[in-house]
């Protein structure tokens, strides 16, 4: 069937399977074109189907030449209805993994299920013995309590007062205001629990206690902190609590495994457009004109960047310039002094009149569909394409 791009709002219902091909294509050419890096050899990605942790398991085969285990929950292909994209960007990397000798075998269910974290640690005791990196990437709205069966829904709102907020619509272009009510408790310690550490660290004591990590092991989960003018929406708010929980939990990991040398770390990572970011009003006007000024100086990273970067430079090089908190800053060039004073001027600047000319809103744009692998000039979308697409390791 011919593919073409629907949305409700913030989401886009389908996706294009060449393109979402292409556009991890892309990202393996990249990886492939840099150092190699020494570093893992079997890694277990928990959340690597879209972003950074699609990005980080691409880094980690290509880069590392490591084996790798996938986790998802995504949506497969059905009558006339596309397969999410990350489904198709899964059965792309499993595909270009094995043209390159690669292991790669994916799990597609519920990460926060027992169930899940027990079919896992079976398949990394019958294929690979144990893991030496654990990446956590899961981005959801909502987690089931494994053992309670408490449903939790996480919020974003900011805590305290309301926030107004300048945002834009990358469809339209429109650049408003935005009120948000704060939180009340319920809703912060639901967040917490969605968006927080308990998960990670469930995972990890699983992973240990089934004895499938390797002595020395290191486990990264990614956060954001951002600048003053997102703090508000953001690391002020109902997800940068959950967040701080995050960042204690790597603390707490580190501490309880010293007998096996874990070392847990969060990598506070760069803005990009993500089909989450997308919905946080104050969230999209910033990296609009973010994008614009890092690309002005010749400083603009992807998720794919980012993540080689962080294993190259950082988490295998012998210094990983932790911060005073003890977390891993790929944010260092989003956050340096003259980026931020030039994004501060522009941002103040934006309104429907200039925001064309002061910020990549059309950039952002396009990045926002290609996360469904459409808008890449070199894919055909006239042509046919078969949405029934397979994922190798899964029946």
């Amino acid at each position: 069937m011919i593919v073409t791009p629907k949305f409700r709002g913030f989401i886009c219902t389908t996706s294009h399977p060449a393109g979402c091909e292409y556009s991890v294509r892309q990202q393996v050419e990249y990886v492939k074109k840099q150092k190699r890096i020494s570093g893992a050899k079997k890694v277990l990605v928990i959340g690597a189907s879209t972003g950074y942790g699609l990005s980080s398991r691409i880094a980690a085969a290509f880069g590392c030449g490591a084996a790798t285990i996938g986790l998802f929950f995504e949506r497969q292909a059905s009558g006339n209805k596309t397969a999410s994209a990350g489904w198709y960007n899964s059965a792309a990397f499993e595909k270009f993994a094995r043209e390159e000798g690669l292991y790669a075998k994916s799990i597609n269910g519920d990460a926060f299920s027992n169930e899940i974290k027990e079919q896992t640690i079976e398949l990394i005791k019958k294929d690979l013995g144990k893991v030496d990196m654990v990446i956590y990437s899961i981005a959801s709205p909502r987690r089931i309590h494994p053992v309670t069966g408490e449903v939790f829904n996480s919020a974003l709102k900011p805590i305290g007062s309301p926030s107004t907020v300048k945002t834009v619509d990358f469809h339209t272009q429109q650049v408003s205001e935005s009120t948000i009510e704060p939180a009340d408790e319920e809703e912060i310690r639901q967040t917490v629990a969605v968006m927080g550490g308990e998960d990670w660290d469930m995972w990890m004591k699983a992973l240990k206690e089934a004895d499938v990590l390797e002595q020395g092991a290191v486990t990264i989960a990614y956060s954001y902190v951002g600048p003053e003018m997102t703090h508000a929406i953001y690391r002020k708010g109902t997800i940068g609590r959950a967040k701080d929980d995050l960042e204690a939990t790597a603390i707490k990991l580190t501490e309880n495994n010293k007998d096996m040398g874990l070392k847990a770390y969060v990598s506070i990572n760069k803005a990009v457009v993500t089909q989450a970011s997308a919905a946080i009003p104050v969230i999209s006007i910033y990296i609009s004109v973010l994008f614009k000024v890092m690309q002005d100086m010749n400083i603009h990273e992807g998720t794919i960047e980012q993540m080689y970067r962080m294993l190259n430079d950082r988490v295998y090089s012998g210094d990983m310039k932790l911060d005073e908190k003890g977390r891993i800053c790929m944010d260092d060039w989003e956050m340096r002094p003259e980026v931020q004073a030039e994004v501060a001027r522009l941002w103040a600047e934006a309104n429907n009149e200039n925001i064309r000319e002061i910020s990549d809103i059309e950039g952002y744009r396009k990045e926002f569909f290609r996360l469904f692998g459409f808008e890449f000039d070199e894919v055909d979308y006239s042509a046919d394409v078969d949405i029934d697409v397979k994922i190798a390791s899964i029946e």
